[in-house]
């Protein structure tokens, strides 16, 4: 599945303004939750959550899902997409509330409480190799055979402006932060919300060590392979970041941290013992980077982080 065409600004905030408005029947407005940092082991600054798991689908990936399904021309054969598993959620069930077809393919990697999820929402499921790369090869073909219409996970302009979305609803719930903390898969999450605030609060991408897609691209100059592993393989490692992703990373994000698979399961624990809050692996990666130190906000820093993903059925985390 080819990227959309960049132009010099592929993104504005007026165009996730209006995607916003269009896709606001279709989605939730997830709640925004202040936190005293010390309940969840972090010793400064100031803490907001941005509860974006409890979206339809159980990530925010049902945004830019609806917003391929509202302004594009879905043909016959219907939609295809490949996912670890959140995407290909978001699509099946934007699908089944469009009336439309979908076929998802999803590595082997994806978690059975996805490839449920998949199913329950009535897209018929392909699993195609270990990881998503192969996942994606496997999509590209069947749109090439079937013409079915591809919706990329994260590196379609349609994509971005839905996943954007998020940072204008933070704004307008939060009031004025100072950084914002997003996990990083492919990074289509993390470029759409930087699209919105250009450049006007920090914003720090948060990948786990064994997949650290944009970290390697920033250090690169461009997208380049990176190592694809980890526990969050299912959500988090799709091996390079986007071409239209980079650019707008490139502009407007501050830093990243990279946190371990333990880090990861240390803050999805803090959640459920702290919160009784159930957050999957990629979902809690970028509060790992407080609770873990990674990122260690001054005093009076108010940071907020966004929760991303819920589709697990852990509870008992191991830690």
């Amino acid at each position: 599945m080819a990227a959309t065409a960049c132009s010099a600004d592929p993104i504005t905030a007026e165009q996730i303004r209006a995607t916003h408005g269009r896709i606001a029947p279709y989605v939730r407005r997830t709640p925004v939750m202040d936190l005293d940092p010390a309940d969840l082991g972090i010793e400064a600054g100031r803490l907001v959550l941005k509860l974006e798991s409890l979206q339809h689908a159980g990530s925010f990936k049902a945004r830019g899902a609806f917003n391929h399904l509202l302004t594009r021309t879905v043909p016959p054969a219907g939609v295809v997409a490949a996912s670890g598993g959140n995407h290909g959620c978001a699509v099946a069930f934007a699908a089944m509330k469009r009336r439309v077809p979908a076929r998802i393919f999803v590595p082997s990697v994806a978690s059975a409480s996805k490839i449920r999820s998949i199913r329950e929402y009535g897209a018929e499921l392909v699993i195609a190799g270990d990881r998503y790369a192969d996942a994606l090869s496997a999509s590209e073909a069947w749109a090439a055979e079937s013409g079915a219409l591809p919706i990329h996970a994260f590196d379609q302009a349609e994509t971005l402006l839905g996943q954007g979305t998020v940072g204008l609803e933070l704004e307008a719930q939060s009031g004025p932060i100072d950084t914002l903390l997003v996990s990083v898969g492919g990074g289509g999450l993390i470029a759409g919300i930087a699209a919105w605030y250009r450049g006007r609060v920090r914003i720090v991408g948060v990948e786990p060590a064994q997949a650290p897609t944009l970290t390697r691209a920033l250090e690169a100059g461009r997208p380049v392979d990176a190592e694809a592993g980890g526990i969050a393989a299912d959500s988090l490692a799709p091996r390079r970041v986007g071409e239209l992703v980079f650019p707008i990373a490139q502009r407007f994000i501050a830093s990243t941290v990279l946190v371990t698979d333990e880090a990861i399961r240390e803050a999805q624990w803090r959640l459920w013992a702290t919160l009784r809050f159930v957050a999957e692996p990629g979902g809690a990666a970028a509060l790992a980077a407080l609770t873990s130190g990674r990122y260690r906000p001054a005093r009076e820093e108010r940071v907020a982080v966004l929760i991303c993903g819920g589709n697990t059925t852990a509870v008992d985390f191991d830690r």
